[in-house]
């Protein structure tokens, strides 16, 4: 592998998909799409005012054609929401790119997202039984962020994809 291909960073909410995704933009000099950030230029709105608004399919909707957009496109690192793992179109396109899943046990990710008002509600456990078997079908490499820090998931990514770790300070 090399870094000519797109990298979409995958996992619950809480998880550290946008900052390990951003280290590993950076680390291979490509493009970074963030779900949240097309969401609010694109939809007028955070997840959370989507979901109020316009309801939860239309906002996984939303989120999938993040995904399919981005990878249409030229190699980047592509931060996706966990619900695009559920949509098979979504699904069949993850297999052009290399696809990292940052995890966390509940009880991390739970107390992560204690101070976010990004959806409230979020009960990880809930959302993990829904979407790890197909976290688990698309990941190549699976990083567990509460023992990881994000420079080592990006290190772990480079080496997934056959180049160096970035050299420390």
């Amino acid at each position: 592998m090399s870094k000519n291909k797109p990298v979409v960073v995958i996992g619950l909410m809480g998880s550290g998909k946008t900052t390990a995704g951003l280290l590993i933009a950076e680390a291979l000099g490509l493009p970074f799409s963030d779900s949240d950030l097309f969401l609010e230029a694109r939809h007028g709105g955070t997840a959370a005012q989507i979901a109020e608004r316009e309801g939860a399919d239309a906002l996984h909707r939303y989120e999938s054609e993040h995904v399919l957009k981005e990878l249409d496109g030229e190699p980047e690192v592509i931060a996706a929401a966990a619900s695009t793992v559920e949509d098979p179109e979504v699904r069949a396109a993850l297999a052009r790119a290399l696809v990292v899943w940052v995890d966390a046990s509940d009880e991390v990710l739970a107390e992560r997202m204690k101070s976010s008002d990004h959806r409230p509600g979020f009960d990880p456990a809930e959302m993990r039984a829904r979407r790890e078997p197909y976290f688990r079908a698309v990941a190549d490499l699976r990083c567990d962020v509460g023992e990881l820090r994000p420079d080592q998931v990006r290190d772990a990514t480079l080496r997934a994809l056959g180049l160096p770790a970035v050299p420390r300070d």
